[in-house]
């Protein structure tokens, strides 16, 4: 099977049986553009949301990381406060003081 290629510029999107009517007919073939001008939304549409969930799920990492460093800090300072005073080698720390009363 061969392919046929008309001569001179053709716009592709123009359907087989028009241009071989055309050709048997020699009537021109007319292109029309129905497209308005400006903008195509779907260009821009898909970027943004990319770029918005991006953004999201960035803010809900530090989120979760913010919310994990508090819970080891609040577990760290029950544990310290359970736990009295540590002593190593006659050196002694204290990390959490008693109530005074």
């Amino acid at each position: 099977m061969t392919h046929h290629t008309p001569q001179g510029n053709i716009a592709p999107h123009i359907p087989a049986a028009d241009w071989q009517r055309a050709q048997v007919t020699g009537q021109p073939v007319v292109v029309v553009h129905d497209t308005p001008p400006g903008v195509h939304w779907q260009r821009l549409l898909i970027p943004f949301a990319v770029a918005g969930a991006t953004v999201a799920g960035s803010w809900g990492l530090v989120a979760a990381l913010c919310f994990l460093l508090d819970t080891a800090a609040h577990t760290a300072t029950v544990i310290a406060g359970a736990a009295g005073p540590i002593g190593i080698g006659g050196i002694t720390l204290k990390f959490a003081c008693g109530k005074h009363t």
